[in-house]
């Protein structure tokens, strides 16, 4: 028996037919009773164009006419002449009613704080600060002999309680809900991110000094610590949004500020079903592996959506489940009343006290969780959750980094081994295969877009390989004239591994259908 499932000698080049996979290309005028048509052809050299038939097509332009090879290559290179030459400003510069507005801000700022108490002040809403600064700043501005109009007032109340009691410049960004990330590069250079590109942010801090003090103040809220001793720290903000800071030595260009924000409305798998993320089965399916308590991995690049779907996928868990999260910055908003986030600690400044999420997964089972999520697996605690999938838990999710679903099995493998335990490796990648039921794959596009591209199940082993099952994959097509990628999400048409699971909550017919 071949490995193609057929007996030696039956059905091969001995019967008339090729050999498998060595093709002739059709030729004209012949039909197959004819006598040509029956015996065994010379071998002859094959043209690469596929045949007299089937010539090759001419490369295409913008205008749907043909390009010579010498006119493709000639475009080529002008657009990579055109990326060599750019010159680039990559510094904001204020001008106009901006720029005037932060200069009286630099008069004014001194002599407010001689007239506030900083204690007091921190007490008030910025609308009573308000209230409370109008008056002051009148009589700063009167001093100085500086004459506002109504607009320049109300900029100028804006900016001085942003420094005092916000976040400065980025108070700006944070409240503008196109942005979805904000990387400060030292006081003179801001970018955000927007639908998916970045661009030059408006804004630009005064000096070092004032970028490492708002740094400061935002990692201070969550009773952490950054300065040149501990200079790399994790944080978030009010609203859930995730920051990392790394200020000199470590960042040459000084303080750096990386800011993801997260939309403050829940987003649901059907949103991202609408915003084109994936296809309708595919949303059907990944509801139904919610629901009926499969161990989910979301593997994906830095930015490419995992956490918001994770997020999503929360939706489909029973309300009456108890669900603990473990991160190192606290940034998952599940949508269930039963919910328990928790959070590492680093160490204190004599490297003692510190709580990993390895030591918080083991102390998580000891709190009657019926799912446990990791917000990101990046080390050996990738055994403790595979432990916990594998006592009663089912239903875990966590997210990694990875490039695709069997690249995904490949690190979590080699997180494992990166930590003391002793167990063979074949010992490990049978416990993966019997803990993951599906790894859903997110990437963000060049074109800013973010796609399901896989979901992919983990079916079991086979010798030392772990054996996986592609249920649907996102394949190319083509590219519109603004860069848009035009793609198709399609079903491999096989019989879910995982079908008995929904069975065992009446999805089976749902899921089944879904993924044929």
């Amino acid at each position: 028996m071949s490995a193609f499932g057929r007996k030696p000698g039956i059905g091969g080049s001995a019967a008339g037919r090729p050999a498998f996979g060595v093709a002739r290309p059709m030729k004209g005028g012949e039909t197959a009773s004819s006598p040509q048509s029956l015996q065994t052809p010379a071998p002859q050299q094959v043209p690469l164009g596929g045949g007299d038939q089937f010539p090759p097509l001419p490369p295409m332009d913008f205008a749907d006419q043909p390009m010579s090879a010498a006119a493709l290559k000639a475009d080529a290179m002008t657009r990579l002449a055109d990326r060599a030459n750019a010159v680039v400003d990559n510094q904001y510069q204020a001008e106009g009613f901006e720029a005037s507005v932060h200069k009286i801000k630099e008069q004014v700022l001194p002599r407010l704080l001689e007239r506030v108490d900083p204690e007091a002040a921190a007490t008030l809403t910025k609308e009573e600060l308000s209230e409370e600064f109008r008056p002051i700043i009148m009589e700063v501005l009167a001093e100085l002999k500086v004459t506002l109009n109504r607009r320049e007032q109300f900029a100028l109340e804006k900016v001085l309680i942003d420094e005092l009691l916000g976040f400065g410049p980025l108070e700006e960004l944070l409240n503008d809900p196109d942005v979805s990330d904000i990387m400060v590069n030292g006081p003179e250079q801001t970018y955000i991110e927007k639908k998916g590109k970045l661009q030059l942010a408006p804004i630009r801090f005064r000096d070092e000094s004032h970028l490492f003090q708002i740094a400061q103040r935002i990692v201070n809220q969550v009773g952490r610590r950054v300065d040149q001793t501990t200079p790399l720290a994790d944080a978030r903000l009010k609203d859930g949004s995730r920051v990392n800071v790394i200020v000199p030595p470590l960042s040459l260009r000084g303080t750096a500020i990386s800011i993801r924000k997260f939309s403050e409305k829940p987003i649901t798998i059907d949103m991202l079903r609408d915003f084109g993320s994936m296809s309708d089965k595919m949303a059907t399916a990944l509801k139904i592996a919610g629901a009926c308590r499969m161990n989910i991995v979301i593997s994906g690049g830095t930015g490419s959506g995992k956490t918001t779907m994770l997020n999503a996928l929360s939706k489909m868990i029973d309300p009456g489940e108890r669900v603990l999260t473990i991160e190192d910055a606290a940034e998952l908003r599940l949508q269930q009343p039963h919910w328990l986030p928790l959070e590492t600690r680093p160490p204190n400044l004599e490297g003692q006290g510190a709580i990993t999420i390895g030591d918080l997964v083991k102390n998580a089972l000891r709190m009657r969780p019926d799912r446990i999520i990791l917000g990101e697996i990046r080390g050996a605690e990738c055994f403790d959750l595979l432990a916990a999938m594998n006592t009663g838990h089912d239903g875990s999710m966590c997210t990694l980094h990875a490039n695709s679903p069997r690249e995904c099995l490949g690190r979590m493998e080699n997180m494992i081994l990166m930590g003391d335990i002793k167990i063979p490796k074949e010992a490990i990648s049978r416990q993966i295969a019997e803990s993951v039921d599906l790894i859903v794959q997110v990437k963000r596009l060049r074109d800013g877009s973010r796609r399901t591209t896989n979901i992919t199940e983990v079916i079991g082993m086979e010798g030392d390989v772990i054996v996986t099952q592609e249920l649907f994959k996102f394949e190319y097509l083509d590219e519109t004239d603004d860069g848009k990628i035009i793609g198709e999400f399609r079903p491999s048409g096989l019989r879910p591994y995982t079908l008995e699971k929904a069975r065992q909550f009446g999805f089976d017919q749902a899921y089944l259908e879904a993924c044929l």
